[in-house]
């Protein structure tokens, strides 16, 4: 097991370049450190981060802001076949004090490789995204209706959330302090960790395991001698994965209770072959346990925005590929390649269902796609022939406030100009070069394809007025099941122009998917008798 924070390079005369705050910790796994399943305890794995991360941060203090901003990686090695693997990634920021009260100045950390300049960057982004952490939190409760609540508690098969309220005390004794005398910052999150799984083990009768963390926030000291009480309750469960709230609190003989700590932790439950499980529902307590049934689901919405949009605006390369006439059939084809895999992928997760509209989510290789499903009284060549001119899209999709045909290449291709709204309050509206190739099915049992691209023209090049979107890949699948009975299916990759418009639904907090597609679903049977082509005015 390796725990490192590290950037190497070459400088320019050859020679090897290594950050002076570089720590690398090996260790062996043994059977100590290992859960009920034989691998390594989480906690265990937190307390050997947290004291690599110190380490570093020791460096950096030893050589001359007021905070650091530490990146973690963990990998593993099997000593007998050299096989390698990572195991996670996390981010510390730790504060710098003297014995006596105040803060220590520290030195400006100045980045040198191309590396360590997208790190520096990043590490701004997330400070900034911690500060305003719980000002999101509010907008996005205020914003979004609490209907999930109420829907929940009409579940006669949900549990009561505090049934899985879980409190334990630890005393700190010297083997848990560090030179300061000072708890372990890694031991606490390793208690906090434990009894957080005691709770998750509650809700599913299984052995949780531990997917993520979401911020652990140190709000003070503890100390040799103090007690610390930890408490555990399971705040939300969404399908496939639940969110426990833990937190940390200390006292010494009779004084008040202090809050030393709070971190929110992901667990899921994994059968034989390693793939997650449903999960029971949760069922809040009035007042404080629908405040936190409802945060849990904001946060959701906010990883999602961290993971897959923040992180890709920094390193990710533009998605539109250019197009001109040598080389359409080439995208043309690798367009509907790319929307057949990923319309064959087996491992889709059901979020979300309303009323036969259903959301499904696949997170794999730091992407995310999701997937629409539905059913319409309507022949499949029909569905096909109005949802292939994006044109008429604005008729039930209220995202496509404009779209105009650029050129159409061949009867199965044509480039768009589509735009949407802000993504933002007050912010520019988004427009969209989309190729949209169509295919119809080559044997029967095959469905009808319309799918979606980005491209660049010279002539569309993005607008001072508009932020320009891309779509990497997105479309429609449409296979008849029964006559004039058909299964209406869409896909989308999605990326940072796209996300913003399903992210919610995604995160639990709205239902738009599901008004959307509905209305799709009465434009193509209150259409499903027309035949003509988009009128001229349209164009």
């Amino acid at each position: 097991m390796e725990n490192e924070t590290k950037y190497l390079m070459f400088d320019e005369i050859g020679e090897l370049y290594r950050n002076p705050t570089e720590v690398k910790m090996s260790q062996i796994v043994l059977p100590c450190h290992a859960n009920h399943c034989g691998e390594l305890s989480a906690g265990q794995l937190l307390k050997w981060m947290d004291s690599t991360a110190c380490l570093s941060g020791c460096k950096h203090y030893s050589q001359s802001q007021q905070s650091l901003h530490i990146k973690h990686g963990v990998s593993c090695e099997d000593l007998f076949s050299d096989r390698q693997w990572k195991v996670c990634h996390a981010f510390a920021t730790f504060v710098a004090r003297r014995t006596e009260a105040g803060k220590v100045q520290l030195k400006q950390v100045i980045p040198h490789t191309q590396t360590e300049q997208m790190e520096y960057s990043l590490a701004a982004e997330r400070r900034r995204m911690r500060l305003i952490h719980a000002e999101i939190i509010t907008d996005l409760l205020s914003s979004c209706c609490a209907q999930t609540v109420s829907e929940c508690l009409d579940y006669q098969d949900a549990m009561p959330a505090e049934r899985t309220r879980v409190e334990s005390v630890e005393l700190v004794l010297p083997p848990h302090a560090n030179h300061q005398v000072s708890t372990f910052g890694g031991q606490i999150m390793a208690w906090m960790e434990n009894v957080a799984t005691i709770s998750a083990s509650r809700l599913c009768n299984a052995h949780p395991t531990l997917r993520s963390i979401d911020m652990f926030h140190f709000r003070g000291p503890s100390h040799i001698g103090d007690r610390l009480v930890l408490k555990a309750i399971v705040n939300n469960a969404f399908k496939k994965s639940m969110e426990v709230g833990v937190c940390a609190e200390a006292y010494k003989g009779g004084e008040p209770l202090r809050h030393i700590n709070t971190a929110f932790m992901t667990f899921e439950v994994l059968d034989n072959d390693r793939k997650p499980c449903t999960l029971p529902r949760i069922r809040p307590e009035p007042v404080d346990g629908k405040r936190r049934f409802q945060e849990a689901i904001a946060r959701k919405k906010i990883r999602l925005d961290r993971k897959y949009i923040i992180s890709c605006k920094q390193c990710e390369v533009p998605l539109s590929v250019p197009w001109d006439p040598s080389n359409q059939m080439y995208l043309s084809y690798n367009n509907v390649s790319a929307l057949k895999m990923l319309a064959a992928r087996t491992n889709w997760v059901l979020t979300s269902e309303k009323n036969k509209v259903s959301l499904y989510t696949l997170e794999e290789n730091q992407m995310l796609c999701f997937k629409i499903e539905t059913q319409v009284a309507v022949a499949a060549e029909q569905a096909f022939l109005l949802l292939s001119d994006l044109r008429r899209r604005k008729a039930w999709d209220h995202h496509y406030q404009e779209c105009e045909v650029i050129t159409e290449s061949n009867e199965d291709d044509t480039i768009y100009r589509v735009v949407t709204p802000s993504v933002t309050k007050g912010g520019k509206v988004q427009d969209f070069i989309l190729l949209a190739s169509r295919r119809r099915p080559c044997d029967s049992g095959e469905p009808y394809l319309i799918a979606l691209r980005s491209v660049t023209l010279p002539a569309y090049p993005p607008a001072e007025d508009y932020n320009r979107g891309e779509v990497l890949c997105a479309g429609f699948s449409l296979l008849e099941e029964e006559h004039s009975l058909t299964k209406i299916s869409y896909y989308n990759q999605a990326t940072p122009g796209v996300l913003p418009y399903i992210s919610t639904d995604i995160a639990g907090l709205s239902t738009s998917f599901y008004g959307t597609f509905t209305s799709c679903s009465a434009f193509l049977e209150e259409n499903k008798d027309i035949l003509a082509p988009l009128p001229t005015s349209a164009l």
